[in-house]
């Protein structure tokens, strides 16, 4: 005989429990076995949520890797230590390190670029940006000619908005279309047809393309620096939603940008496989520009490695969430094959290091030279100069090229902090040993394409 009294999401609800994705399982074992009033209250208990979590008294404590050496640098510094503290007291933390090149990146309570946060059993998506696994990768091209080789990469690579146009779009491999379709976080039609057009793509603000020439043995390096583009933008943004719903069941003192998602949860468990295939088609997009790019040289690639520095890295139930920050321990890459890379800025070589993990760097190194002021107070700075005398200045001997024609002053060496006081407080703290430089020969930014953005030529248009 039908059961006519079944219990609902609404009944659930009711008693106190908020709505999660365990009620579809709990609801068809309930009514399946027409649970009594005790037998239900004893069956529910296990989906019973923990008191609300509070904000730590304190902040637990953390390294602090920077060194101010000047009043630009102190008041940077105070800000950063100011934002780490409140990052420090979210009710998940158990450590944290700040690196010599950590600026802020939100408002107060945001991790800052440079951080480095340790969390228990928890994925905190505010933690690792919106540009989850930003990442630099290097090809060892021999002898070919720098110009050369710049050129093709030029005549290849796509800076700026959006994806590659029809017919010069890359065909998503079946393994990795397949795994996105397998994800309820990436599962969409907007996810994939994204991670289609923008294969192949670098994106704008301080993501480059590099070609210089290795100190140690005289050879040709390509370097690309970019993230995971519109696909990780995506995840992002639903990795926030998800972890906001948590937050205001567990706990709701908690920052929205500190908001997590339990890893011991089906959510958890998805996000987490999520930002692997991410990773994957991370690796891919850099690995699509090198490849095209030894075509047209006619080279064949003498070796390769890469290492990204937006990313969560797990070590058995803790989560190291680096925003900006270098993995040096070779427990964090499954794919290690080489030196880690960090660049400082266009006019100064990219460094190749190794090191091992220890309590004060809990495993990582700085991802570059970092900034002490906005883009927009750096540009009121320079405000009695013309963009062409600053980037003659800047940039003298160098073949530095802007994909969008226009000079973006903000990705200038000016706009970052001292390459030499970065390169020593490396050695100062321990966070890592330098066995290469690749010197400059020139480079590719995507330079200021909102100056000439179709939404301002319209208004030149209408006005």
């Amino acid at each position: 005989m039908e059961n006519t009294n079944l219990i609902t999401g609404k009944d659930l609800k009711a008693l106190g429990y908020p709505p999660g994705t365990w009620y579809k399982e709990a609801l068809e074992h309930i009514n399946k076995h027409e649970l009594s009033d005790r037998d239900l209250e004893a069956y529910l208990t296990k989906f019973k949520l923990p008191a609300p979590l509070r904000l730590l008294d304190q902040p637990k404590p953390y390294s602090k890797n920077i060194i101010a050496e000047n009043l630009i640098e102190e008041d940077n510094k105070e800000k950063v230590l100011a934002t780490m503290n409140a990052v420090m007291r979210t009710p998940t933390v158990v450590k944290g390190s700040v690196m010599p090149d950590a600026c802020p990146s939100g408002p107060l309570g945001t991790i800052p670029v440079g951080g480095i946060v340790a969390t228990k059993n928890a994925i905190h998506p505010g933690m690792h940006s919106a540009d989850i696994c930003c990442s630099v990768m290097l090809s060892d091209f021999g002898t070919t000619n720098p110009l050369s080789l710049l050129d093709a990469a030029h005549a290849f690579t796509h800076f700026g908005p959006g994806g590659r146009e029809r017919g010069k779009q890359f065909k998503l491999p079946s393994d990795l279309k397949a795994a996105f379709e397998a994800n309820p976080f990436l599962n969409s039609q907007k996810s994939l047809s994204i991670a289609q057009e923008h294969l192949g793509t670098q994106g704008d603000g301080n993501h480059f393309l590099f070609v210089g020439i290795s100190k140690q043995t005289g050879h040709t390096m390509l370097i690309t620096h970019h993230g995971s583009r519109g696909p990780g933008a995506i995840l992002y943004k639903k990795g926030l939603m998800v972890a906001n719903k948590f937050r205001v069941q567990l706990s709701p003192e908690t920052l929205p940008e500190n908001a997590w998602i339990p890893y011991d949860t089906r959510e958890g468990k998805d996000y987490w496989e999520a930002l692997q295939i991410i990773r994957k088609w991370t690796k891919l997009n850099h690995e699509t520009i090198h490849d095209a790019t030894a075509k047209l040289v006619n080279k064949t690639v003498e070796n390769r490695f890469w290492n990204e520095h937006n990313f969560v890295f797990k070590d058995k139930d803790i989560f190291y969430h680096a925003k900006g920050a270098t993995p040096l321990d070779p427990k964090y890459l499954p794919d290690i094959t080489g030196p880690r890379l960090i660049p400082l800025n266009m006019a100064e070589p990219i460094l190749l290091v190794e090191g091992k993990a220890t309590v004060t760097n809990l495993g990582f190194a700085p991802h570059g030279a970092g900034r002490n002021m906005s883009r927009s107070q750096h540009k009121r700075n320079l405000a009695h100069l013309t963009n062409e005398e600053i980037f003659k200045q800047e940039t003298a001997g160098l073949d530095i090229r802007f994909y969008s024609n226009e000079i973006d002053l903000s990705e200038l060496p000016s706009a970052y902090k001292s390459a030499a006081t970065v390169r020593a407080q490396i050695k100062t703290f321990g966070l890592g040993q330098v066995i290469d430089e690749i010197h400059p020969y020139g480079c590719i930014m995507a330079g200021d394409w909102k100056k000439n953005a179709p939404w301002h030529k319209k208004r030149k248009r209408n006005n």
